[in-house]
């Protein structure tokens, strides 16, 4: 069993949690995730880790309330135990020998942009960061962003806070102003990511983009979070839990990506409903 030892709400609909897990916290990295399952009945659900305290042996995860699962996760509150936090799995974010990098994020992909910029700048790193969300209220890490970056951009989509835009336009200004980066790594919605990949192919800067397919056991057993990538002229098949969650932007098809977490999106919704209305009533 894993303790709640800290919670808290970042947005109406993105929570931050930290977790008691002091074998995981030792060797957590930025890019990797962690499994978990809230109970014994439950099913399990891969969540990237946003941040680790060696010394206090706990990991933080910053979760979408989006599923049954997440609602259920949502229920608990600091003290109480989940029975299940596994890894760290999958591979690091590759971040030595990069002195100027540009860190793109949207919405709570902005919870796994936060630890690779940290990382870089405790590096020494000099580190652009422009994180978009699509209103004010959805905000989250603004001041935890700024404290790592040496120069923030903040977008949203309906003008209600900072630039009115989307992450791609201040990006793509640099880019004509001549600015260049040893490497562009963004992590949000998969839209996005193909958007900022095809605003940096132009330049043939480096683009590694964060993937974070449907997933089962994380082990690269169960297939379900393959991807196809394009790769010197032929078609190829990685595991995102064991190959990735990086992968260079340029290669992955990004068209077939979306539609497979596209597959399971009603019955997503279906869940998350159940779940609210079995907390509805047990509130009653």
């Amino acid at each position: 069993m894993y303790k709640i030892v800290k919670k808290e709400s970042l947005n109406p609909t993105v929570t931050l949690m930290e977790i008691e897990a002091p074998f995981v916290a030792a060797k957590a990295e930025p890019g990797q995730f962690i499994i978990l399952r809230v109970n014994e009945e439950g099913e399990r659900i891969p969540l990237t880790v946003a941040g680790y305290d060696r010394a206090r042996g706990t990991v933080t995860i910053i979760f979408q309330i989006v599923g049954a699962t997440t609602a259920l996760l949502n229920q608990k509150n600091e003290g109480e135990y989940i029975s299940d936090f596994v890894g760290p799995l999958g591979q690091k974010t590759k971040v030595e020998d990069l002195k100027k990098v540009c860190i793109v994020g949207g919405g709570v992909g902005c919870a796994i942009a936060l630890p690779v910029a940290r990382k870089l700048h405790e590096l020494g790193c000099e580190v652009t960061s422009i994180i978009g969300f699509r209103s004010k209220d959805l905000l989250i890490l603004e001041d935890e962003f700024r404290a790592v970056s040496d120069r923030l951009i903040v977008t949203t989509d309906d003008g209600s806070y900072a630039r009115h835009g989307n992450v791609c336009m201040p990006l793509v200004e640099m880019f004509e102003a001549g600015e260049r980066f040893d490497e562009v790594i963004t992590i949000g919605p998969l839209i996005m990511m193909k958007f900022v990949v095809e605003a940096v192919r132009p330049t043939g800067i480096p683009c590694t983009v964060s993937m974070n397919p449907i997933m089962i056991d994380g082990t690269g057993m169960c297939g379900g979070c393959r991807l196809t990538l394009h790769r010197d002229g032929q078609r190829v098949t990685e595991f995102a839990c064991v190959s990735g969650p990086d992968f260079n932007g340029y290669e992955v098809d990004f068209d077939e990506a979306m539609s497979r977490g596209a597959m399971y999106r009603d019955f997503e919704r279906h869940a998350y409903e159940e779940a609210c209305n079995l907390f509805s009533k047990e509130v009653r």
